[in-house]
């Protein structure tokens, strides 16, 4: 019942990622309808229901465009896990601030980068021309397109790539 299951808007824009029991509650509610059935189907003693991997609203839901919150998991994400001043790639990285904040910095996007225990503690409390290190990439925020934002379930629902790959 865990299983992700992706939201498209009335016009088949993809809105949101959520589980599989909201997405059954939507289709018996007629507030949804049944995009892709990629997973069987689940079986009671008087019915029968597709299992949903893409569901679509029966009417027009008007959002802002989403932007990533600035989180642990989406810095590592949008660096690819990587080190961003050796290239190391490793479980234990850590989060550090280009421009510390104690001189400065603000906990934004652009001055919060991937880095490995070693780099961060020899980096210290400096800024890059004080330590002596360079970024091998400078820090941006990542992009908000729904490919980017819903990507990291494409492993294990690719059928969703037909509906992620306009917007």
């Amino acid at each position: 019942m865990q299983a992700p299951v992706l939201v498209l808007n009335a016009n088949y824009e993809p809105i949101h990622v959520c589980d599989l029991h909201r997405a059954l509650g939507l289709l018996l509610t007629e507030k949804a309808t049944l995009v892709v059935n990629g997973r069987g189907e689940i079986r009671s003693v008087s019915r029968s229901l597709p299992i949903p991997s893409v569901i679509r609203l029966s009417k027009m839901v008007n959002r802002p465009r989403p932007h990533l919150k600035l989180t642990r998991r989406e810095v590592f994400r949008r660096d690819n896990f990587t080190c961003q001043y050796c290239g190391k790639r490793a479980n234990d990285h850590t989060i550090d601030h280009v421009l510390p904040r104690h001189l400065g910095g603000k906990h934004v996007w652009v001055n919060v980068v991937t880095a490995c225990p070693a780099c961060n503690h020899r980096k210290g409390g400096r800024t890059l021309e004080e330590s002596g290190m360079h970024l091998l990439r400078q820090p941006d925020e990542p992009p908000s397109s729904a490919q980017y934002i819903f990507g990291r379930h494409l492993e294990e629902n690719g059928e969703w790539s037909e509906f992620l790959a306009g917007w």
